[in-house]
C-alpha cells in the first residue's frame, strides 16, 4: 500500500522536485498539497489546512517557518507524523516543535541530504582528534534567493563541532570589523550567496603547515527531496517523539 502524503509548500521549487520524484516511484502518493499559490497539478492544492479532507499518512513540509504553528496544530489534530524540511526557526518555534513531539512523531533536519548528515558524523570524529591543534573555519555557499544566513546546515555543523569540545567555542561570523588576531576558541562561519548554488559546505581544519578540508556539495535539489522521502518512510513507523537524520542513519 502506498503512503499518502500531504505536501506543504507544494508549489515552491522543492515542492516541485518532491512531486516529480514521487511520480517515478511506487512507495508514495501525494494526495493533497498546501500552498498560497494554487498551481495546476495532479493532486488538489489548498490554501488552508482546514480545507484538507483527504486521508493522509504523513506530512512533508517544504514551505516556510511562518506556517509552523498552524502546521503543527493540524498534525496533532490529525495525529499525523510530520517531516519538517524548513529552516529559519526561532527559539519559540523550537519549543513548539518539541511540544508537538510529545504527542506525534516529528522528524526535523536542517539539511535533508543523507550525505551532509554523514559528513557531520565525520566532522565530529575529526574534531575530537584535531581541535586542540587546528583552527576550524566553515564556509557555506547557497543560491542568491536564500534568505537566512548562515544556513541551517552551517549552524548544525558548528553546533555539533562545538558540542564535541564541551561548547567552548564561540561563532565568529565573518571578519569585517574584527581587527584582532584570530582566537583559538572561535569557529569562523562565512556565508556566500550567489548564482544557483544548491548548497555547498566546507569545513577547514587549518594546522601548522597542513590543512584538512571536508566538503559536501549538493549537485541538485533532488538529494533533499530524496532525503525527505526517506525520512517520511522512517517516521511513519514511529509512535511519537523527536527524530532527525542521526536517528535514521544509526538505525539503518
Amino acid at each position: 500500500m502506498r503512503t499518502k502524503v500531504l505536501l506543504v509548500g507544494c508549489s515552491g521549487a522543492m515542492g516541485g522536485v518532491v512531486s516529480q520524484l514521487v511520480s517515478f516511484q511506487d512507495q508514495f502518493d501525494i494526495v493533497a498539497g498546501i500552498d498560497w499559490k494554487l498551481s495546476a497539478g495532479t493532486y488538489p492544492i489548498y490554501e488552508r489546512f482546514e480545507e484538507v479532507t483527504e486521508s493522509i499518512d504523513v506530512i512533508i513540509d517544504f514551505s516556510s517557518s511562518e506556517v509552523l504553528e498552524e502546521l503543527l496544530e493540524f498534525s496533532i489534530a490529525r495525529k499525523t507524523p510530520v517531516v519538517l524540511c524548513t529552516t529559519g526557526y526561532d527559539q519559540k518555534d523550537h519549543e513548539r516543535i518539541q511540544a508537538a513531539a510529545r504527542v506525534i512523531p516529528v522528524f526535523r533536519s536542517e539539511n535533508m541530504s543523507y550525505g551532509i548528515n554523514v559528513m557531520v558524523k565525520l566532522l565530529k570524529q575529526a574534531t575530537k582528534l584535531m581541535s586542540d591543534q587546528f583552527d576550524i573555519e566553515i564556509i557555506e555557499k547557497h543560491h542568491n534567493q536564500k534568505k537566512d544566513a548562515p544556513s541551517g546546515t552551517a549552524e548544525l555543523i558548528s553546533r555539533e563541532i562545538n558540542a564535541c569540545n564541551n561548547n567552548q567555542y564561540f561563532m565568529q561570523h565573518g571578519r569585517k570589523g574584527n581587527c584582532t588576531k584570530r582566537k583559538s576558541d572561535e569557529i569562523g562561519v562565512h556565508s556566500i550567496r550567489g548564482g544557483t548554488y544548491y548548497g555547498e559546505h566546507t569545513v577547514i581544519f587549518a594546522g601548522n603547515e597542513e590543512v584538512l578540508e571536508i566538503k559536501h556539495s549538493a549537485m541538485s535539489k533532488k538529494v533533499f527531496a530524496e532525503g525527505a522521502l526517506r525520512a517520511a518512510a522512517y517516521i511513519i513507523q514511529k509512535n511519537k517523539g523527536y527524530f532527525d537524520m542521526n536517528n535514521l542513519i544509526d538505525e539503518n
